[in-house]
Protein backbone atom coordinates (compact mmCIF):
# COMPACT_ATOMS: atom_id res chain seq x y z
CA UNK A 1 0.00 0.00 0.00
CA UNK A 2 1.21 3.47 -0.83
CA UNK A 3 2.62 5.13 2.28
CA UNK A 4 1.23 8.53 1.20
CA UNK A 5 -2.41 7.39 1.25
CA UNK A 6 -4.31 8.44 4.36
CA UNK A 7 -7.86 7.49 5.26
CA UNK A 8 -9.77 10.57 6.41
CA UNK A 9 -11.61 10.38 9.72
CA UNK A 10 -14.47 12.40 8.32
CA UNK A 11 -15.56 13.51 4.86
CA UNK A 12 -18.82 15.36 5.55
CA UNK A 13 -20.35 13.53 2.56
CA UNK A 14 -22.78 11.69 4.81
CA UNK A 15 -24.12 14.72 6.63
CA UNK A 16 -27.27 14.74 4.50
CA UNK A 17 -28.17 11.19 5.56
CA UNK A 18 -26.79 9.51 2.47
CA UNK A 19 -23.75 7.34 1.85
CA UNK A 20 -22.04 5.87 -1.19
CA UNK A 21 -22.03 2.24 -2.20
CA UNK A 22 -18.97 0.81 -3.90
CA UNK A 23 -19.18 2.18 -7.41
CA UNK A 24 -20.47 5.57 -6.28
CA UNK A 25 -24.24 5.10 -6.13
CA UNK A 26 -25.67 7.29 -3.34
CA UNK A 27 -28.28 5.73 -1.03
CA UNK A 28 -29.98 6.72 2.21
CA UNK A 29 -28.18 5.57 5.34
CA UNK A 30 -31.34 3.68 6.32
CA UNK A 31 -31.29 1.71 3.04
CA UNK A 32 -31.59 -2.01 3.73
CA UNK A 33 -28.23 -2.60 2.03
CA UNK A 34 -26.52 -0.21 4.47
CA UNK A 35 -28.37 -1.77 7.40
CA UNK A 36 -27.21 -5.22 6.33
CA UNK A 37 -23.53 -4.36 6.03
CA UNK A 38 -23.88 -2.36 9.26
CA UNK A 39 -24.98 -5.59 10.93
CA UNK A 40 -21.86 -7.24 9.51
CA UNK A 41 -19.76 -4.47 11.04
CA UNK A 42 -21.48 -4.92 14.43
CA UNK A 43 -20.83 -8.66 14.27
CA UNK A 44 -17.19 -8.06 13.41
CA UNK A 45 -16.79 -5.67 16.35
CA UNK A 46 -18.42 -8.13 18.72
CA UNK A 47 -16.13 -10.94 17.60
CA UNK A 48 -13.28 -8.76 18.91
CA UNK A 49 -14.52 -9.48 22.45
CA UNK A 50 -14.31 -13.20 21.82
CA UNK A 51 -10.80 -12.78 20.40
CA UNK A 52 -9.81 -10.79 23.47
CA UNK A 53 -11.03 -13.49 25.88
CA UNK A 54 -9.83 -16.54 23.94
CA UNK A 55 -6.80 -18.26 25.45
CA UNK A 56 -6.95 -20.97 22.77
CA UNK A 57 -4.73 -19.92 19.83
CA UNK A 58 -6.54 -22.16 17.34
CA UNK A 59 -9.86 -20.54 18.22
CA UNK A 60 -8.38 -17.03 18.32
CA UNK A 61 -6.79 -17.45 14.87
CA UNK A 62 -10.07 -18.75 13.43
CA UNK A 63 -11.98 -15.78 14.83
CA UNK A 64 -9.47 -13.34 13.34
CA UNK A 65 -9.80 -15.06 9.96
CA UNK A 66 -13.58 -14.76 10.23
CA UNK A 67 -13.17 -11.05 10.99
CA UNK A 68 -11.12 -10.63 7.82
CA UNK A 69 -13.69 -12.58 5.82
CA UNK A 70 -16.43 -10.31 7.17
CA UNK A 71 -14.71 -7.38 5.44
CA UNK A 72 -15.15 -9.31 2.19
CA UNK A 73 -18.81 -9.88 3.08
CA UNK A 74 -19.31 -6.18 3.83
CA UNK A 75 -17.73 -5.20 0.51
CA UNK A 76 -19.88 -7.77 -1.28
CA UNK A 77 -23.02 -6.28 0.26
CA UNK A 78 -21.91 -2.70 -0.48
CA UNK A 79 -21.25 -3.44 -4.15
CA UNK A 80 -24.22 -4.03 -6.45
CA UNK A 81 -23.82 -7.24 -8.46
CA UNK A 82 -23.92 -5.33 -11.75
CA UNK A 83 -20.93 -3.18 -10.78
CA UNK A 84 -18.02 -2.88 -13.20
CA UNK A 85 -15.58 -5.80 -13.17
CA UNK A 86 -12.81 -3.19 -13.22
CA UNK A 87 -13.44 -2.46 -9.54
CA UNK A 88 -12.49 -6.05 -8.61
CA UNK A 89 -14.85 -6.20 -5.63
CA UNK A 90 -14.16 -9.24 -3.45
CA UNK A 91 -17.12 -11.63 -3.21
CA UNK A 92 -18.11 -14.44 -0.89
CA UNK A 93 -17.62 -17.70 -2.81
CA UNK A 94 -18.59 -21.29 -2.16
CA UNK A 95 -15.05 -21.81 -0.80
CA UNK A 96 -15.91 -19.53 2.14
CA UNK A 97 -18.92 -21.72 2.94
CA UNK A 98 -16.89 -24.91 2.57
CA UNK A 99 -14.29 -23.50 4.95
CA UNK A 100 -16.95 -22.84 7.61
CA UNK A 101 -18.40 -26.34 7.20
CA UNK A 102 -14.93 -27.85 7.65
CA UNK A 103 -14.40 -25.80 10.81
CA UNK A 104 -17.80 -26.82 12.19
CA UNK A 105 -16.85 -30.48 11.69
CA UNK A 106 -13.38 -29.95 13.15
CA UNK A 107 -14.53 -28.21 16.34
CA UNK A 108 -17.66 -30.35 16.83
CA UNK A 109 -15.97 -33.74 16.59
CA UNK A 110 -15.05 -33.87 20.28
CA UNK A 111 -18.26 -32.32 21.65
CA UNK A 112 -20.94 -34.39 23.32
CA UNK A 113 -24.05 -34.75 21.17
CA UNK A 114 -27.01 -32.58 22.11
CA UNK A 115 -30.47 -34.01 22.68
CA UNK A 116 -32.17 -30.76 23.63
CA UNK A 117 -31.77 -27.04 23.20
CA UNK A 118 -29.20 -25.39 25.46
CA UNK A 119 -29.27 -22.15 27.38
CA UNK A 120 -26.74 -19.72 25.87
CA UNK A 121 -23.88 -19.02 28.22
CA UNK A 122 -21.44 -20.84 30.41
CA UNK A 123 -18.02 -19.26 30.25
CA UNK A 124 -17.52 -15.61 29.37
CA UNK A 125 -16.02 -16.60 26.01
CA UNK A 126 -18.94 -18.92 25.24
CA UNK A 127 -21.37 -16.15 26.13
CA UNK A 128 -19.65 -13.76 23.70
CA UNK A 129 -19.76 -16.43 20.99
CA UNK A 130 -23.48 -17.00 21.60
CA UNK A 131 -24.09 -13.26 21.25
CA UNK A 132 -22.05 -13.27 18.03
CA UNK A 133 -24.28 -16.15 16.84
CA UNK A 134 -27.37 -14.07 17.59
CA UNK A 135 -26.01 -11.00 15.78
CA UNK A 136 -25.09 -13.25 12.87
CA UNK A 137 -28.67 -14.58 12.72
CA UNK A 138 -29.99 -10.99 12.64
CA UNK A 139 -27.55 -10.24 9.84
CA UNK A 140 -28.79 -13.31 7.98
CA UNK A 141 -32.40 -12.13 8.34
CA UNK A 142 -31.49 -8.68 7.00
CA UNK A 143 -29.64 -10.31 4.06
CA UNK A 144 -32.77 -12.35 3.27
CA UNK A 145 -34.87 -9.15 3.30
CA UNK A 146 -32.25 -7.48 1.12
CA UNK A 147 -32.33 -10.36 -1.38
CA UNK A 148 -36.06 -9.75 -1.90
CA UNK A 149 -35.35 -6.18 -3.04
CA UNK A 150 -31.92 -6.35 -4.69
CA UNK A 151 -29.92 -8.96 -6.53
CA UNK A 152 -27.22 -10.07 -4.08
CA UNK A 153 -24.55 -12.75 -4.22
CA UNK A 154 -26.27 -16.12 -3.83
CA UNK A 155 -23.54 -17.26 -1.42
CA UNK A 156 -24.22 -14.58 1.21
CA UNK A 157 -27.21 -16.14 2.98
CA UNK A 158 -25.71 -19.68 3.11
CA UNK A 159 -22.44 -18.17 4.38
CA UNK A 160 -24.22 -16.37 7.23
CA UNK A 161 -26.26 -19.47 8.01
CA UNK A 162 -23.11 -21.57 8.31
CA UNK A 163 -21.30 -18.86 10.27
CA UNK A 164 -24.02 -18.76 12.92
CA UNK A 165 -23.83 -22.55 13.19
CA UNK A 166 -20.07 -22.28 13.63
CA UNK A 167 -20.50 -19.74 16.44
CA UNK A 168 -22.84 -22.18 18.20
CA UNK A 169 -20.25 -24.96 17.93
CA UNK A 170 -17.45 -22.61 19.03
CA UNK A 171 -19.46 -21.54 22.09
CA UNK A 172 -19.82 -25.17 23.08
CA UNK A 173 -16.11 -25.72 22.38
CA UNK A 174 -15.25 -22.73 24.59
CA UNK A 175 -17.28 -24.22 27.44
CA UNK A 176 -15.53 -27.55 26.97
CA UNK A 177 -12.15 -25.80 27.26
CA UNK A 178 -13.28 -24.40 30.63
CA UNK A 179 -14.85 -27.74 31.75
CA UNK A 180 -18.27 -26.11 31.87
CA UNK A 181 -21.25 -28.23 30.90
CA UNK A 182 -23.91 -26.86 28.58
CA UNK A 183 -27.25 -26.46 30.35
CA UNK A 184 -29.94 -28.29 28.41
CA UNK A 185 -33.54 -27.15 28.72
Amino acid sequence: MDGDFKVPYYTRTGDSGETSLIGGERVSKDDLRVECYGNVDELNCFISLAVLYSKDEKLKNLLIKIQRDLFTLGADLAAPLNISEKLKVPRITKEYIDFLENKIDEFAKDLNPLHRFIIPGGSLLATYLHIARSICRRTERSAIKLSKIYDINKNIVPYLNRLSSLFFVLARYANKLENINDIEI
